[in-house]
């Protein structure tokens, strides 16, 4: 089962809400996943992040849920970024084309 750690932390108004993903990110798993980055966005400041360093898999309906909230993050003003990004979502990030999409951050 994935845990996915949405405890938006953000210590001001300027500081970047990070949400912590965990475990696979499935056909299983996306439903929860998009509400929950919903509600981080709804208490997002201008720079949510990502960190997807402890994520083991990524499917096509994981990559559709981060275009998703990229789109209504960017609706909203907020620049979604990823950190923690391991070889293999870096690799599926480039063949996607999505690397260019998404900025990452140390």
């Amino acid at each position: 089962m994935t845990v996915i750690d949405i405890a938006p932390q953000a210590v001001s108004a300027s500081a970047p809400t990070l949400v912590q993903l965990s475990g696979d990110i499935d056909i299983f798993t996306t439903a929860r996943l998009r509400q929950r980055l919903i509600s981080a966005l709804d208490h997002s400041t201008d720079l949510l992040v990502l960190d997807v360093s402890r994520v083991t898999f990524c499917g096509a309906g994981g990559i559709g849920v981060l275009i998703g909230v990229k789109g209504r993050a960017r609706a909203r003003g907020v620049t979604l970024a990823l950190r923690g990004v391991s070889p293999r979502m870096a690799r599926l990030l480039r063949v996607t084309g999505l690397d260019r999409q998404f900025p990452t951050t140390a």
